[in-house]
């Protein structure tokens, strides 16, 4: 934790930085937080939309991100019960900063994945 009203530093392992890092760094958390601007979504439409996530893993990481102040889960009172994910204000403002680094991942994937067949080939 930072204590003694030390400044927040990643270059610090003791830093709760870092759990931040970590969680915004998950590949669920990118995509939950992208598949979530438009507004709410159930857990289905939200995992089907996501694709390749398996319920438990999907399940863990909204946990999280709740727990993180990311997004609120709310249970609307109806048979059978309807569970909302929704982002919050603080879940909102990483869009910028994710959308940046999507773009970069989309116009570099060919740069990528030619120094991995590169590296591959030579090893």
């Amino acid at each position: 934790m930072v204590t003694n009203g030390a400044a927040p530093d990643v270059t610090n392992p003791d830093c709760p930085t870092r759990v931040v890092l970590d969680r915004i760094g998950d590949r669920w958390t990118t995509l939950v937080v992208l598949f979530l601007e438009p507004g709410p979504m159930r857990f289905t439409k939200l995992r089907g939309a996501i694709g390749g996530v398996a319920p438990k893993v999907l399940t863990q990481t909204l946990r999280a991100m709740e727990r993180d102040g990311l997004l609120t889960r709310t249970v609307h009172a109806e048979v059978p019960p309807r569970v909302d994910y929704e982002l919050t204000d603080l879940g909102r403002s990483l869009l910028a900063p994710i959308r940046a680094v999507t773009a970069w991942a989309e116009r570099h994937v060919g740069e990528v994945l030619d120094a991995r067949d590169r590296y591959d080939r030579a090893g």
